[in-house]
């Protein structure tokens, strides 16, 4: 656990495109106590940072190398080409790889797709990162393949993006040291995954009000068919009909010795 026993803390690491901002809204109001701090890093990093300790999670671009990582996969990004306003494809809803074969397609250092073969023609260096890269692209020197939430965190308004499709796509996982799966980690797995305050597999607050919850059951709830109290209240409601029963027949029977009809 990152900081002390006595001063928790937690660290999440995140890469370019990540926006945690709803789980850290999450943890902030079950957790007010742990202080969270959001630490940037480049993808190529990630995986580094949290080897060293400088994190305590973090959300990442697969594949995680090494098994001393553990990782959570939660989505898959679309892929998108980054094309100038007044590209030829700027005019269609998807583009094909095989219609940027006589583009020139920027493959920065930071590249986060897998690619089995480049498309496109390569340009003559390749720049350093995807910023550097989207620059190029507004100054009219290629094309650019990102997935979709780096193209709108590097957006420009000379710029534009269209779906990529047959290209690779980039998936994002939680990731943390597997020999450092503290409750704080385990805290937060579990507000990524959706888990309510009250989860079976919650921690604190949930073990807490459990009991309650139970209580509330047993109070609340008729008795159960089988249990004495259930016996006891059929019991009485069979009494009841019994009484009403024979209450009517009585009733029937005073009916029947009513006067006798005349013979005519």
């Amino acid at each position: 656990m990152t900081g002390s026993e006595a001063s928790p803390s937690f660290r999440l690491a995140y890469v370019p495109g990540v926006t945690p901002t709803k789980w850290v809204r999450i943890w902030n109001e079950r957790l007010p106590d742990i202080p969270l701090t959001l630490v940037a890093v480049p993808a190529a990093e990630a995986t580094a940072l949290l080897r060293a300790g400088e994190a305590d999670a973090g959300f990442v671009r697969l594949p995680v190398d090494g098994a001393d990582l553990s990782a959570i996969p939660l989505y898959t990004e679309q892929t998108v080409v980054v094309i100038p306003k007044d590209h030829v494809a700027a005019a269609v809803d998807e583009v094909s790889l095989a219609e940027l074969a006589d583009d020139i397609v920027l493959h920065p250092l930071d590249d986060t797709l897998g690619w089995e073969e480049l498309p496109g023609r390569p340009a003559i260096e390749r720049p350093a990162t995807t910023a550097d890269a989207v620059e190029l692209v507004a100054a009219g020197v290629g094309v650019l393949a990102v997935p979709q939430s780096l193209a709108r965190l590097h957006h420009r308004k000379d710029l534009t993006y269209r779906p990529l499709s047959d290209a690779p796509e980039s998936r994002i996982a939680l990731s943390w040291p597997e020999d450092r799966t503290t409750d704080l980690v385990e805290d937060f797995i579990g507000i990524v995954r959706g888990r309510t305050v009250n989860s079976s597999r919650g921690r604190g607050t949930a073990s807490a009000e459990q009991p309650k919850a139970k209580a509330k059951r047993a109070d609340g709830r008729k008795p159960a068919a089988g249990s004495p109290a259930g016996k006891n209240a059929r019991g009485g409601s069979g009494g009841a009909k019994g009484a009403k029963g024979a209450r009517g027949a009585k009733g029937a029977a005073g009916a029947k010795r009513g006067k006798p009809r005349r013979r005519p």
